[in-house]
């Protein structure tokens, strides 16, 4: 950090902060220079408005696709290793037994809970349909390419007997390279990870080190991704708003409201009744106890960040013994996503109202599944959900392009969504000490 005048270090812009500022001044000129060269729907285009196409096509956007890509390209590895580590480590949950299956019960119920809980309020709310026909068919054009809307159209037409089949791929190679197929990868990683349990742990410890060195580049390298996020971001929205106008604007304020509704409610509403009914916390008790929890984790947007801070929570604040907090926390920073879940099934049907694709009951399951092991698989860093959203999309026929439409206010909501993340794992670790015969502090 550069000295000021006075001596004192410069404090730098928080990442968040330069988030949105690139937002706000993408959409902002997009806007602008949409509502003073556009013309009328159907008219022919000015000399000036080509102009900014061709550099919101051919200049700008180039860059957006770029940070889209560097996304992408963590996929694979963050999901198979995290999801193979996730599993693998289950050996040691076993053997503690009703404490381990119990554990396990609550994250895979909570977070199934929240997927059902973001799935309704888009089907209540419809936030993706808040734009015209035309707008609609303006960002197809501008996300779709042909061969995506084949891939949406073939997904489509599946039955859930051929799903099933295609979800145990033929080649794991073939299936690790080809986004369409790669709910066979997350199957092979899972069916690896419970084979790894049945083994002793000095047959597979080269491959978890591996796995567990590969998890951690990639999330390296995730993190330096993000800190081109204000650029990116930027220019994917300039792109939009140049192109769109104002109603790009309001299409994504429309899904921040329904994304920040969810998550807020799912917190102050879902996570409070769990407080009181299974750790016998009444509100005023519970949150004046994780005050500092709740900065913390909103601030870092975090649950790797936040765990020491949750488990100090669960043992000063609560008097839960440390033993079951250090086993409860470091699984639900990893396994335990419940604002994860959330935010992925708001956003999938969301992005899919857009692009005009209704869900059928049985692809909406199938959104609550994945977005399940996704959110187990994310990893526990600001933007850490982001690449793994591209899957869920995938597997309902939505083209992940369509992510440049929420990728710049989800910087907020990534905040907002690691609260019930953190906030859960420590409920779980209170239930569990009273079930062990703990007495709680009042």
């Amino acid at each position: 950090m550069e000295p000021s005048p006075e001596g004192a270090p410069r404090r730098r812009m928080s990442l968040p902060t330069r988030i949105l500022l690139g937002l706000v001044l993408g959409a902002v000129v997009g806007a602008v220079l949409n509502v003073l060269y556009a013309p009328p729907l159907g008219e022919p285009k000015p000399e000036a408005y080509v102009r900014v196409e061709w550099w919101a096509d051919e200049v700008v956007k180039p860059f957006g696709t770029l940070f889209l890509n560097l996304l992408f390209m963590v996929v694979v590895p963050i999901v198979f290793c995290s999801l193979f580590l996730g599993v693998a480590g289950l050996g040691s949950v076993q053997k503690l037994g009703s404490l381990g299956s119990r554990t396990l019960l609550w994250f895979l119920g909570t977070t199934g809970l929240a997927a059902v809980l973001g799935i309704t309020l888009v089907r209540v709310i419809e936030p993706g349909k808040n734009v015209s026909p035309d707008v609609v068919e303006a960002i197809k054009q501008q996300y779709a390419s042909t061969a995506q809307q084949k891939i949406a159209q073939s997904a489509g037409a599946k039955g859930w007997l051929e799903m099933v089949v295609d979800m145990v791929p033929k080649n794991v190679v073939g299936a690790a390279g080809d986004n369409t197929k790669i709910l066979g990868l997350i199957v092979f990683a899972l069916i690896l990870g419970a084979a790894a349990t049945r083994l002793p742990q000095d047959r597979t410890r080269v491959l978890r080190e591996l796995c567990e060195s590969l998890y951690e580049l990639c999330v390296k390298v995730l993190g330096w991704v993000m800190e081109f996020a204000p650029i990116g971001v930027a220019c994917l929205i300039f792109h939009a708003s140049a192109k769109l106008g104002f109603d790009v604007m309001k299409l994504v304020g429309w899904y921040f409201v329904t994304a920040m509704g969810g998550l807020i409610f799912y917190q102050l509403v879902v996570v409070t009744a769990l407080a009181r009914v299974f750790a016998g916390l009444s509100p005023r008790r519970f949150y004046r106890g994780v005050r500092t929890l709740l900065i913390t984790a909103f601030s870092t947007s975090s649950s790797n960040a936040t765990m020491p801070t949750t488990i100090r929570t669960a043992v000063d604040e609560f008097g839960a013994p440390k033993e079951i907090a250090g086993f409860v926390m470091p699984l639900g920073a990893t396994m335990n996503m419940n604002g994860t879940a959330l935010f992925e099934g708001v956003s999938v049907l969301f992005l899919a109202q857009v692009y005009g694709k209704g869900l059928s009951i049985g692809e909406q399951l199938l959104v609550v599944g994945v977005a399940v092991l996704t959110a187990i698989g994310a990893a526990g860093v600001p933007g850490g959900s982001i690449p793994l959203l591209a899957i869920v999309l995938i597997q309902v026929g939505v083209p992940p392009e369509f992510l440049a439409l929420i990728l710049g206010v989800d910087r907020l909501v990534d905040m907002t969504r690691t609260l019930p993340n953190v906030t859960s794992d420590l409920v779980c670790s209170l239930w569990l000490s009273r079930r062990e015969g703990h007495q709680l502090k009042a």
